[in-house]
């Protein structure tokens, strides 16, 4: 069963969440984290932005101040550095006004597996899924507690896809969507929103990490069409959000499938399948 919540229902309920929550974004500096940003000042939410590019940062908080009279702060960080990483947690573990986390900050590398760096990769992986997974973990306790809130992680279509070539990066991807599905069942009854959004070809600087010209790629999502698309599934309290997605049944059709096998992963013996020789 699919609730639909928004903000305006919550305020003029009067509840437990009358007062705005404050919302913590990574990546904020450009990108998809920007436009989080732009779309929860408009809401009327205060802001913590963090991200390494300080000025840039600076630049959007004074724009979104002016336009939409609320609160930003400014967090530089980079969180595959253990330190940095620790200053984001231990705000979001102190600060009681955050109520929604946006996991945003990610990157990808270019060429094949082989051709890849070991540091490469575990910087990769650090960033796609242990800052991640360590901001999540900071956040998810206090809001369980207070019985409400929300925690966006931003994954990829990748995760979905092998196919598609880009073998740790997907890993990574993978790990969020599978982490956001887990989190999902254990928080939800405790009345915190686990939402994994998944986007595809999307016009944003990653693309440049890898050595590909976006201008050159075809169906390209527009930033603000996927940020806008994505706050409908988080109105709607959708726990998978796949904005290019035109069939949502496809993905019902894959978790039912899923869901199936569920039952047959506890046999005591092997298939007989593995017990016939060929």
């Amino acid at each position: 069963m699919m609730i639909v919540m928004n903000i305006e229902s919550i305020r003029e309920k009067g509840n437990a969440m009358t007062a705005i929550p404050s919302v913590l974004i990574t990546g904020a500096s450009t990108g998809i984290g920007a436009s989080y940003a732009e779309r929860f000042a408009r809401r009327g939410h205060d802001l913590v932005l963090v991200a390494r590019d300080t000025a840039r940062m600076e630049a959007l908080a004074a724009r979104l101040r002016q336009e939409n009279g609320v609160a930003i702060d400014i967090v530089q960080a980079d969180l595959t550095q253990p330190a940095e990483l620790a200053t984001v947690e231990t705000r979001l573990r102190d600060d009681a006004r955050i109520g929604i986390l946006v996991n945003n900050a990610g990157t990808a590398i270019g060429g094949s597996f082989i051709e890849q760096s070991t540091d490469d990769v575990a910087r990769l992986v650090a960033l796609n899924t242990t800052a991640l997974l360590r901001l999540a973990s900071a956040i998810a306790p206090r809001l369980a507690a207070a019985g409400e809130g929300a925690i966006v992680n931003i994954g990829s279509v990748v995760g979905l896809a092998p196919e598609f070539g880009m073998t740790v990066y997907g890993a990574t991807k993978a790990f969020v969507l599978f982490l956001s599905q887990g989190l999902s069942l254990e928080l939800a009854p405790k009345g915190v929103y686990v939402q994994a959004v998944l986007p595809a070809t999307t016009r944003t600087e990653i693309w440049g990490h890898v050595g590909a010209d976006v201008n050159t790629l075809s169906n390209v999502m527009e930033v603000g069409d996927l940020v806008d698309a994505a706050l409908v599934g988080f109105d709607r309290r959708e726990l998978v959000t796949i904005p290019p997605l035109p069939d949502a049944g496809q993905w019902d059709a894959l978790q039912a499938a899923r869901q199936a096998m569920l039952p047959n992963y506890g046999n005591q013996h092997p298939a007989e399948r593995y017990r016939t020789v060929a």
